[in-house]
């Protein structure tokens, strides 16, 4: 990890309910977390020597998108411009599924044209990510 030169992002549809939004973040910080584990920081103990697992050692801030914002940077970030960066989606075919086994089989009968994203997490070139999300604003 290049603290200086890479950043990471997230856009989540700011119409969502709040609880799609937070189960958005987890399954994206959580998928992009696998990929990139040298994200994390270490272990620390507290003052009285108490455990607490490594947190994410960069800024992750969370910028709020649409269905049609989000739907564009998915298109832009297939591009070989980007290929580059580290890309998790969340769709409504994840959100609708009750195991991996059946997200499995709907995502792959279902056309990328059809997807509805919910979010969408990126890791990379700061100046990549920076084209494609500098002049979002934070969700709040």
């Amino acid at each position: 990890m290049d603290s200086q030169n890479d950043k990471c992002v997230m856009v989540i549809d700011e119409n969502l309910p709040l609880g799609i939004i937070a189960n958005t973040a987890a399954v994206l910080g959580i998928t992009l977390g696998k990929q990139h584990p040298e994200i994390l920081g270490p272990d620390v103990l507290d003052g009285t020597m108490n455990n607490h697992l490594g947190i994410t050692a960069i800024p992750v801030p969370i910028l709020k998108g649409n269905v049609q914002i989000i739907k564009e940077l998915r298109s832009r970030l297939y591009t070989e411009e980007f290929q580059q960066l580290t890309v998790v989606d969340f769709s409504d075919v994840a959100q609708s599924c009750n195991d991996y086994e059946d997200f499995t089989q709907k995502i792959g009968r279902t056309d990328e044209e059809n997807l509805q994203y919910f979010g969408i997490a990126m890791y990379g070139n700061k100046k990549q990510v920076n084209k494609l999300t500098g002049s979002m604003g934070l969700l709040r």
